[in-house]
């Protein structure tokens, strides 16, 4: 990839709209199935737990394997608020400690016991889901966050488990370019600051 139109190490990618921004889950059936007809998570989805999120389909390709792995296999694009993620992100602690973000461990282990989200670089992934070397955020939801994710911030939910079925399937039979073309558009999100590592 050319340097000048690589994209910046630490960047939240995703589908959004000027209200909406869509992230990425994937359920076991008897979750998945229910939260799309449905429109809302069904009661066997926890409150209590963190839950992760992630804006990058490919990466939860990655994570899901493309729909097929066990208690993974419907996946979700979940539509939330622009102001809900914005909010998450405002009150998210890195994952993990970082020397020169935080000032030392026990400092970081206290933000992140009081913080209700917690914020994930990873690679991201291209179409055959190598890492590259730009980052891809997952976002992780708990408490607070998680109630208000299910019950706040939620503006739709659809099962995309044909889409990344179908973008599997041509990726396998070498249709590079059909396959790109089917993946949802992601772009920047401007406007919202996420927690970084010190080397962006």
């Amino acid at each position: 990839m050319n340097d000048q139109i690589r994209p910046p190490r630490y960047e939240i990618r995703a589908h959004h709209t000027a209200t909406t921004v869509t992230v990425y889950q994937a359920y076991r059936p008897a979750i998945g199935l229910p939260a799309a007809r449905d429109g809302r998570f069904p009661p066997a989805w926890k409150r209590d737990r963190m839950t992760w999120i992630k804006p990058s389909f490919l990466w939860m390709m990655y994570r899901c394997g493309w729909g097929t792995k066990e208690g993974q296999e419907t996946v979700l694009a979940v539509e939330i608020t622009r102001e809900g993620f914005g909010w998450a992100l405002e009150n998210a602690e890195l994952s993990h400690y970082v020397r020169g973000v935080h000032p030392d461990r026990a400092t970081w282990q206290r933000n992140l016991r009081r913080s209700p989200t917690r914020v994930q670089w990873d690679p991201e992934r291209d179409l055959h889901l190598n890492p590259l070397p730009h980052r891809s955020l997952q976002l992780g939801l708990g408490g607070e966050a998680a109630r208000r994710y299910a019950d706040e911030w939620l503006v739709s939910v659809a099962d995309v488990t044909p889409l990344a079925h179908e973008v599997h399937r041509l990726v396998r039979s070498g249709e590079r370019d059909r396959a790109t073309a089917l993946l949802p558009v992601e772009e920047p999100l401007t406007g919202v600051v996420p927690p970084v590592p010190a080397d962006r």
